[in-house]
């Protein structure tokens, strides 16, 4: 196997002409004329017209500035209806914020009562003990490998049996 280094290197030398890259082409600017560039556009020519600076306020002359000055107006008119309708809903928001918050400051004065207070601390002791024994008997189940859908659905059931009753004593 012979490489391509190896078989270039027994070849011919170049000469240093040869081996220079080729010259760029060059560009012959005595033919060029002036009168290609006389037919462009000067910008500081008086040909150029500018805009005054109080061209919105003058009078409306044209069909033209009348449809623009009726799209803004119009635009106008949205953006405003847009904000009125955002205050309006912000409102009504904060309106229904106040009535949810007294209603739930009702009821927690509600519960401040002596009599409902004990009712509550009794709910939260049976909640707190059934949970713990039935999690407890659970758990026996589960280690001894005998918990099944029909034990789990025993023990939801004595526990909605529980919450019914305490619901209606509770009242």
């Amino acid at each position: 196997a012979v490489s391509y280094a190896e078989i270039a290197s027994k070849g011919p030398k170049q000469t240093p002409e040869e081996a220079a890259a080729p010259q760029p082409p060059q560009i012959d600017v005595e033919g060029v004329s002036s009168d290609s560039t006389a037919s462009l556009i000067d910008v500081d020519t008086p040909s150029v017209r500018t805009v005054p600076s109080d061209f919105g306020e003058q009078d409306v002359q044209t069909g033209t500035q009348a449809a623009r000055i009726g799209r803004e107006q119009d635009a106008e008119a949205a953006a405003d209806k847009a904000r009125a309708e955002a205050d309006f809903a912000k409102k009504k928001a904060m309106r229904k914020a106040r009535q949810a918050d007294s209603w739930l400051t009702k009821q927690f004065e509600a519960l401040g009562d002596g009599g409902s207070s004990a009712v509550v601390a009794a709910n939260l002791v049976a909640l707190v003990g059934l949970s713990g024994w039935l999690g407890y008997k659970a758990w026996g189940l589960y280690d001894h490998g005998r918990l099944s859908w029909k034990h789990a659905g025993l023990g939801l059931a004595v526990f909605g049996a529980v919450g019914a009753f305490e619901g209606v004593l509770g009242r």
